[in-house]
Protein backbone atom coordinates (compact mmCIF):
# COMPACT_ATOMS: atom_id res chain seq x y z
CA UNK A 1 0.00 0.00 0.00
CA UNK A 2 2.81 2.32 0.89
CA UNK A 3 3.93 2.15 -3.04
CA UNK A 4 0.72 2.74 -4.14
CA UNK A 5 0.21 5.57 -2.19
CA UNK A 6 3.68 7.02 -2.44
CA UNK A 7 3.10 6.62 -6.85
CA UNK A 8 -1.03 8.69 -5.97
CA UNK A 9 1.01 10.53 -4.91
CA UNK A 10 3.73 11.41 -7.33
CA UNK A 11 0.96 11.47 -9.81
CA UNK A 12 -1.00 13.74 -7.95
CA UNK A 13 2.09 16.44 -7.48
CA UNK A 14 3.16 15.88 -11.54
CA UNK A 15 -0.52 16.81 -12.10
CA UNK A 16 -1.00 19.63 -9.71
CA UNK A 17 2.86 21.12 -11.64
CA UNK A 18 1.10 21.19 -15.16
CA UNK A 19 -2.07 22.75 -14.06
CA UNK A 20 0.18 25.45 -12.54
CA UNK A 21 2.28 25.55 -15.37
CA UNK A 22 -1.11 26.60 -17.72
CA UNK A 23 -1.23 29.88 -15.89
CA UNK A 24 0.84 33.00 -16.84
CA UNK A 25 3.74 33.36 -14.53
CA UNK A 26 2.71 35.79 -12.91
CA UNK A 27 0.13 33.78 -11.35
CA UNK A 28 1.80 30.22 -11.48
CA UNK A 29 4.64 31.13 -9.21
CA UNK A 30 3.17 32.02 -6.39
CA UNK A 31 1.29 28.88 -6.43
CA UNK A 32 4.23 26.10 -6.18
CA UNK A 33 6.53 25.61 -3.13
CA UNK A 34 9.49 27.96 -2.19
CA UNK A 35 12.10 25.44 -3.57
CA UNK A 36 10.37 25.77 -7.39
CA UNK A 37 10.00 29.58 -7.32
CA UNK A 38 11.62 32.22 -9.35
CA UNK A 39 11.31 35.66 -10.45
CA UNK A 40 10.20 36.87 -13.81
CA UNK A 41 13.54 38.53 -14.29
CA UNK A 42 14.95 34.94 -14.22
CA UNK A 43 13.09 33.91 -17.48
CA UNK A 44 15.33 34.59 -20.60
CA UNK A 45 13.97 35.89 -23.99
CA UNK A 46 13.67 33.24 -26.52
CA UNK A 47 16.09 32.05 -28.59
CA UNK A 48 17.06 33.80 -31.80
CA UNK A 49 18.17 31.96 -34.61
CA UNK A 50 21.13 32.57 -36.10
CA UNK A 51 22.20 33.72 -39.96
CA UNK A 52 22.06 31.02 -42.70
CA UNK A 53 20.09 28.99 -45.25
CA UNK A 54 19.84 25.97 -42.76
CA UNK A 55 19.13 27.10 -39.14
CA UNK A 56 19.80 23.85 -36.16
CA UNK A 57 18.24 24.41 -32.83
CA UNK A 58 20.05 21.40 -30.59
CA UNK A 59 18.74 21.01 -27.28
CA UNK A 60 18.40 20.30 -24.34
CA UNK A 61 20.89 18.09 -22.35
CA UNK A 62 24.31 19.15 -24.11
CA UNK A 63 25.84 16.43 -21.49
CA UNK A 64 30.14 17.10 -21.57
CA UNK A 65 29.29 20.04 -24.05
CA UNK A 66 28.48 17.74 -26.57
CA UNK A 67 25.21 19.95 -27.83
CA UNK A 68 27.43 22.88 -27.77
CA UNK A 69 30.43 21.30 -30.17
CA UNK A 70 27.90 19.28 -32.35
CA UNK A 71 26.09 22.47 -33.12
CA UNK A 72 30.26 23.99 -33.67
CA UNK A 73 30.70 20.83 -36.35
CA UNK A 74 27.56 21.44 -37.83
CA UNK A 75 28.32 25.20 -38.83
CA UNK A 76 31.55 23.98 -40.70
CA UNK A 77 28.44 23.23 -43.47
CA UNK A 78 28.07 25.72 -46.05
CA UNK A 79 25.09 28.00 -45.22
CA UNK A 80 24.50 26.46 -42.00
CA UNK A 81 23.83 28.27 -38.61
CA UNK A 82 23.40 26.75 -35.27
CA UNK A 83 22.19 27.47 -31.79
CA UNK A 84 22.48 24.97 -29.02
CA UNK A 85 20.03 24.98 -25.89
CA UNK A 86 20.88 23.78 -22.42
CA UNK A 87 19.14 23.70 -19.03
CA UNK A 88 21.22 24.22 -16.17
CA UNK A 89 21.46 22.38 -13.01
CA UNK A 90 22.70 22.63 -9.81
CA UNK A 91 25.20 20.26 -10.37
CA UNK A 92 26.54 21.89 -13.63
CA UNK A 93 29.75 21.19 -14.39
CA UNK A 94 30.08 24.61 -16.60
CA UNK A 95 30.32 23.58 -19.98
CA UNK A 96 29.56 25.97 -22.75
CA UNK A 97 26.46 26.74 -24.12
CA UNK A 98 24.63 29.21 -26.81
CA UNK A 99 21.56 29.60 -24.98
CA UNK A 100 20.64 28.76 -20.90
CA UNK A 101 18.07 28.14 -18.74
CA UNK A 102 17.80 27.37 -15.40
CA UNK A 103 16.58 24.35 -14.20
CA UNK A 104 13.92 26.22 -11.98
CA UNK A 105 12.66 28.18 -14.77
CA UNK A 106 13.30 25.01 -17.47
CA UNK A 107 10.67 23.09 -15.38
CA UNK A 108 7.83 25.40 -13.94
CA UNK A 109 7.27 28.38 -16.58
CA UNK A 110 4.67 27.85 -18.46
CA UNK A 111 5.44 31.12 -20.56
CA UNK A 112 8.57 30.08 -21.08
CA UNK A 113 8.55 27.17 -22.67
CA UNK A 114 5.82 28.58 -24.51
CA UNK A 115 7.54 31.17 -25.78
CA UNK A 116 10.56 29.00 -26.99
CA UNK A 117 8.46 26.64 -28.46
CA UNK A 118 7.08 29.04 -30.91
CA UNK A 119 10.14 30.94 -31.66
CA UNK A 120 12.07 27.57 -32.44
CA UNK A 121 8.83 26.83 -34.75
CA UNK A 122 9.69 30.19 -36.31
CA UNK A 123 13.02 31.01 -36.89
CA UNK A 124 14.59 27.42 -36.89
CA UNK A 125 15.05 24.61 -39.96
CA UNK A 126 16.33 21.15 -38.41
CA UNK A 127 15.85 20.56 -34.56
CA UNK A 128 18.36 17.46 -33.26
CA UNK A 129 17.13 16.17 -30.03
CA UNK A 130 19.70 15.01 -27.79
CA UNK A 131 19.31 11.67 -25.58
CA UNK A 132 14.82 12.05 -25.73
CA UNK A 133 14.10 14.93 -23.34
CA UNK A 134 11.64 17.33 -23.29
CA UNK A 135 13.02 20.92 -24.82
CA UNK A 136 9.77 23.19 -24.04
CA UNK A 137 9.31 22.34 -20.52
CA UNK A 138 5.94 22.89 -19.85
CA UNK A 139 4.58 23.84 -23.29
CA UNK A 140 3.74 19.78 -24.28
CA UNK A 141 3.44 18.47 -20.70
CA UNK A 142 7.18 17.30 -20.87
CA UNK A 143 6.26 14.52 -23.28
CA UNK A 144 9.11 14.73 -26.27
CA UNK A 145 7.28 12.92 -28.76
CA UNK A 146 4.21 15.17 -28.89
CA UNK A 147 7.25 18.03 -29.18
CA UNK A 148 8.68 16.16 -32.56
CA UNK A 149 5.41 15.67 -33.83
CA UNK A 150 4.40 19.00 -33.41
CA UNK A 151 7.71 20.56 -34.89
CA UNK A 152 7.25 17.95 -37.91
CA UNK A 153 3.63 19.33 -38.68
CA UNK A 154 5.15 22.58 -38.99
CA UNK A 155 8.06 21.57 -41.37
CA UNK A 156 10.86 21.64 -39.40
CA UNK A 157 13.19 18.80 -40.12
CA UNK A 158 13.85 16.58 -36.15
CA UNK A 159 16.55 14.02 -35.59
CA UNK A 160 16.95 12.39 -32.12
CA UNK A 161 20.76 11.85 -30.42
CA UNK A 162 20.94 9.48 -28.43
CA UNK A 163 24.24 9.36 -25.96
CA UNK A 164 24.21 6.25 -23.73
CA UNK A 165 21.79 5.53 -20.90
CA UNK A 166 18.71 7.06 -22.88
CA UNK A 167 18.68 4.11 -25.01
CA UNK A 168 21.10 1.33 -24.06
CA UNK A 169 19.14 -2.13 -23.17
CA UNK A 170 21.05 -3.36 -19.91
CA UNK A 171 19.42 -6.62 -20.78
CA UNK A 172 21.31 -6.84 -24.08
CA UNK A 173 24.30 -5.38 -22.62
CA UNK A 174 24.79 -7.79 -19.75
CA UNK A 175 24.66 -10.57 -22.46
CA UNK A 176 27.77 -9.21 -24.25
CA UNK A 177 29.69 -8.18 -21.59
CA UNK A 178 30.87 -10.22 -18.29
CA UNK A 179 31.80 -6.86 -16.81
CA UNK A 180 28.86 -4.95 -18.06
CA UNK A 181 27.27 -2.97 -15.12
CA UNK A 182 23.90 -4.43 -15.28
CA UNK A 183 24.96 -8.24 -14.15
CA UNK A 184 24.67 -7.66 -10.23
CA UNK A 185 23.67 -3.64 -9.62
CA UNK A 186 20.49 -3.04 -7.80
CA UNK A 187 17.20 -4.16 -9.66
CA UNK A 188 15.56 -1.43 -9.26
CA UNK A 189 18.24 0.88 -10.83
CA UNK A 190 18.17 -1.47 -13.20
CA UNK A 191 14.44 -1.68 -14.10
CA UNK A 192 14.35 1.93 -14.18
CA UNK A 193 17.33 2.20 -16.96
CA UNK A 194 15.14 -0.97 -19.02
CA UNK A 195 12.37 1.01 -19.06
CA UNK A 196 13.31 3.93 -20.01
CA UNK A 197 15.38 2.81 -23.13
CA UNK A 198 12.14 0.84 -24.08
CA UNK A 199 10.26 3.96 -23.94
CA UNK A 200 12.98 5.68 -25.94
CA UNK A 201 13.04 2.93 -28.53
CA UNK A 202 9.43 3.41 -28.95
CA UNK A 203 9.76 7.18 -29.54
CA UNK A 204 12.79 6.08 -31.69
CA UNK A 205 10.47 3.93 -33.82
CA UNK A 206 7.30 5.77 -34.03
CA UNK A 207 8.61 9.05 -34.89
CA UNK A 208 11.01 7.41 -38.22
CA UNK A 209 12.97 10.39 -38.27
CA UNK A 210 17.33 10.11 -38.91
CA UNK A 211 18.62 9.25 -35.95
CA UNK A 212 22.16 9.12 -34.64
CA UNK A 213 24.28 7.69 -31.47
CA UNK A 214 27.38 8.85 -29.49
CA UNK A 215 29.17 5.96 -29.29
CA UNK A 216 29.26 2.93 -32.27
CA UNK A 217 28.32 0.67 -29.24
CA UNK A 218 24.87 2.04 -29.41
CA UNK A 219 24.22 1.04 -32.83
CA UNK A 220 23.38 -2.37 -31.46
CA UNK A 221 20.53 -0.91 -29.46
CA UNK A 222 19.80 1.00 -32.68
CA UNK A 223 20.99 -0.34 -36.20
CA UNK A 224 18.94 2.63 -38.04
CA UNK A 225 21.38 5.08 -36.54
CA UNK A 226 24.51 6.92 -37.48
CA UNK A 227 27.76 6.94 -35.55
CA UNK A 228 27.97 11.34 -34.59
CA UNK A 229 31.39 11.47 -33.06
CA UNK A 230 32.03 12.74 -29.49
CA UNK A 231 33.53 16.51 -30.25
CA UNK A 232 36.34 18.25 -28.31
CA UNK A 233 38.34 21.41 -29.25
CA UNK A 234 41.72 19.73 -29.27
CA UNK A 235 43.99 23.17 -28.48
CA UNK A 236 42.01 23.16 -25.19
CA UNK A 237 43.86 19.69 -24.14
CA UNK A 238 47.34 20.18 -25.76
CA UNK A 239 50.51 19.92 -23.54
CA UNK A 240 54.10 19.99 -24.21
CA UNK A 241 54.89 17.27 -21.10
CA UNK A 242 55.40 14.18 -22.79
CA UNK A 243 53.33 11.44 -20.85
CA UNK A 244 55.42 8.82 -19.22
CA UNK A 245 58.51 10.79 -18.64
CA UNK A 246 58.94 11.05 -15.31
CA UNK A 247 60.02 8.12 -12.70
CA UNK A 248 56.61 7.32 -11.31
CA UNK A 249 53.61 7.71 -13.65
CA UNK A 250 50.72 9.62 -12.13
CA UNK A 251 47.58 8.08 -12.93
CA UNK A 252 44.17 9.37 -13.26
CA UNK A 253 40.73 8.80 -12.66
CA UNK A 254 37.86 10.75 -12.93
CA UNK A 255 34.51 9.02 -12.84
CA UNK A 256 31.19 11.32 -13.51
CA UNK A 257 29.37 7.97 -12.77
CA UNK A 258 31.32 5.27 -10.87
CA UNK A 259 28.87 2.67 -11.00
CA UNK A 260 28.97 2.92 -14.95
CA UNK A 261 32.81 3.02 -15.07
CA UNK A 262 34.20 0.25 -12.75
CA UNK A 263 35.34 2.40 -10.42
CA UNK A 264 34.29 -0.11 -7.76
CA UNK A 265 36.31 -2.89 -9.56
CA UNK A 266 39.73 -1.28 -10.41
CA UNK A 267 40.49 0.89 -7.11
CA UNK A 268 41.59 -1.86 -5.28
CA UNK A 269 43.63 -2.52 -7.74
CA UNK A 270 45.34 0.89 -8.57
CA UNK A 271 45.35 1.53 -4.60
CA UNK A 272 47.57 -1.47 -3.61
CA UNK A 273 49.85 -0.33 -6.72
CA UNK A 274 50.01 3.41 -5.40
CA UNK A 275 50.33 2.00 -1.88
CA UNK A 276 53.52 -0.20 -3.53
CA UNK A 277 54.86 3.28 -4.49
CA UNK A 278 54.00 1.98 -8.32
CA UNK A 279 52.48 4.49 -9.49
CA UNK A 280 50.14 7.72 -8.06
CA UNK A 281 46.96 7.69 -7.94
CA UNK A 282 44.43 10.43 -8.07
CA UNK A 283 40.97 10.24 -8.50
CA UNK A 284 38.80 13.79 -9.66
CA UNK A 285 35.80 14.53 -8.20
CA UNK A 286 33.29 17.30 -9.58
CA UNK A 287 36.06 19.18 -10.81
CA UNK A 288 34.99 21.99 -13.23
CA UNK A 289 35.39 21.65 -16.90
CA UNK A 290 37.69 24.77 -17.17
CA UNK A 291 40.31 22.90 -14.73
CA UNK A 292 40.33 19.14 -16.45
CA UNK A 293 43.03 20.69 -18.94
CA UNK A 294 45.85 20.77 -16.51
CA UNK A 295 45.25 18.26 -14.37
CA UNK A 296 45.02 16.15 -17.49
CA UNK A 297 48.76 17.81 -18.20
CA UNK A 298 49.86 16.34 -14.86
CA UNK A 299 49.16 13.06 -15.66
CA UNK A 300 50.25 10.15 -17.47
CA UNK A 301 47.66 7.60 -17.19
CA UNK A 302 44.16 7.99 -17.46
CA UNK A 303 41.52 5.61 -16.53
CA UNK A 304 38.22 6.00 -17.96
CA UNK A 305 35.58 2.94 -18.03
CA UNK A 306 36.31 -0.60 -17.63
CA UNK A 307 32.57 -1.75 -17.62
CA UNK A 308 30.79 -0.55 -20.80
CA UNK A 309 33.27 -1.58 -23.82
CA UNK A 310 33.18 2.10 -25.11
CA UNK A 311 35.51 5.36 -24.84
CA UNK A 312 33.65 8.87 -24.33
CA UNK A 313 34.73 12.13 -23.73
CA UNK A 314 36.93 11.77 -20.62
CA UNK A 315 39.37 9.07 -22.88
CA UNK A 316 39.05 12.19 -26.23
CA UNK A 317 40.48 15.00 -23.94
CA UNK A 318 42.79 12.66 -22.15
CA UNK A 319 44.00 11.51 -25.89
CA UNK A 320 44.26 14.84 -27.15
CA UNK A 321 46.15 15.79 -24.10
CA UNK A 322 48.43 13.56 -25.29
CA UNK A 323 48.15 10.89 -21.84
CA UNK A 324 48.21 6.95 -21.86
CA UNK A 325 44.59 5.94 -21.69
CA UNK A 326 43.63 2.62 -20.65
CA UNK A 327 39.95 1.27 -21.01
CA UNK A 328 37.81 -1.51 -21.78
CA UNK A 329 36.65 -1.24 -25.73
CA UNK A 330 34.51 -3.61 -27.57
CA UNK A 331 35.87 -4.92 -30.43
CA UNK A 332 32.67 -3.87 -32.23
CA UNK A 333 33.77 -0.11 -31.18
CA UNK A 334 37.17 -0.33 -32.62
CA UNK A 335 36.40 -2.44 -35.78
CA UNK A 336 33.49 0.17 -36.47
CA UNK A 337 35.65 3.26 -35.63
CA UNK A 338 38.21 1.61 -37.91
CA UNK A 339 36.00 1.41 -40.95
CA UNK A 340 34.41 4.94 -40.47
CA UNK A 341 37.37 6.39 -40.17
CA UNK A 342 40.46 4.72 -40.91
CA UNK A 343 41.86 5.60 -37.83
CA UNK A 344 42.77 2.91 -35.20
CA UNK A 345 41.87 3.73 -31.49
CA UNK A 346 45.22 4.63 -29.43
CA UNK A 347 43.69 2.99 -26.32
CA UNK A 348 45.07 0.47 -24.41
CA UNK A 349 42.61 -2.48 -23.61
CA UNK A 350 42.10 -3.61 -19.98
CA UNK A 351 39.79 -5.26 -17.79
CA UNK A 352 39.39 -4.95 -14.07
CA UNK A 353 41.03 -8.09 -14.35
CA UNK A 354 43.98 -7.59 -16.62
CA UNK A 355 44.25 -3.87 -15.48
CA UNK A 356 47.22 -4.89 -12.44
CA UNK A 357 49.45 -6.33 -15.00
CA UNK A 358 49.15 -3.43 -18.00
CA UNK A 359 49.77 -0.98 -14.99
CA UNK A 360 52.92 -3.00 -14.15
CA UNK A 361 54.11 -3.97 -17.54
CA UNK A 362 53.52 0.53 -18.35
CA UNK A 363 55.53 1.08 -15.30
CA UNK A 364 58.12 -1.35 -16.11
CA UNK A 365 58.26 -0.52 -20.18
CA UNK A 366 57.14 3.25 -20.82
CA UNK A 367 59.13 2.90 -24.01
CA UNK A 368 56.65 0.56 -25.19
CA UNK A 369 53.70 2.21 -23.91
CA UNK A 370 54.92 5.92 -24.86
CA UNK A 371 53.95 5.54 -28.94
CA UNK A 372 50.98 4.92 -28.17
CA UNK A 373 49.77 8.08 -26.20
CA UNK A 374 51.85 10.51 -28.70
CA UNK A 375 49.52 9.07 -31.12
CA UNK A 376 46.55 10.43 -29.39
CA UNK A 377 46.34 14.25 -30.34
CA UNK A 378 46.44 13.29 -34.47
CA UNK A 379 43.95 10.65 -33.64
CA UNK A 380 41.54 13.38 -32.16
CA UNK A 381 42.30 15.23 -35.07
CA UNK A 382 40.88 12.92 -37.46
CA UNK A 383 38.09 11.72 -35.49
CA UNK A 384 36.90 14.15 -32.56
CA UNK A 385 37.61 17.82 -33.82
CA UNK A 386 33.94 18.36 -35.60
CA UNK A 387 35.08 17.58 -38.83
CA UNK A 388 33.97 14.17 -39.04
CA UNK A 389 31.13 14.62 -37.20
CA UNK A 390 29.98 17.61 -39.56
CA UNK A 391 29.85 14.82 -42.74
CA UNK A 392 27.55 12.74 -40.65
CA UNK A 393 25.26 15.31 -39.83
CA UNK A 394 25.43 16.62 -43.60
CA UNK A 395 22.50 15.02 -45.15
CA UNK A 396 20.08 15.32 -42.24
CA UNK A 397 20.64 18.95 -42.82
CA UNK A 398 20.33 19.05 -46.44
CA UNK A 399 24.20 19.91 -47.34
CA UNK A 400 27.36 18.22 -49.50
CA UNK A 401 30.25 17.55 -46.69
Amino acid sequence: MTGVLRDLTRKAGIAYRLAVGSLPDRISRWLRPPSRRYSLAEVPAPVTAPAGDVRLYVAPANFAAQGYQWARSAERLQGVGAVNMQYRTRSDFGFPADYSVSERVFTSSGDWGRRQRDAVAAQFTHVLIEAERPLFGLAFQGFVEREANWLLERGLAVGLASLGTDLRLPSRHAQVDEWSPFRDADQDWIRTLEARALRNREIFARLDVPSFVATPELLLDWPAASWLPIVVDPTEWRTDREALSGETPVVLHAPTNPAVKGTALIEPTVNRLAAEKVLDYQRIVKVPAGEMPARYSSADVVLDQFTLGIYATTSIEAMAAGRLVIAHLHDQVRDHIQQVSGCEVPVVEATPATLEEVLRDITAHPEKYRPIANAGPAYVEAVHNGALSARVLAPFLGRTP
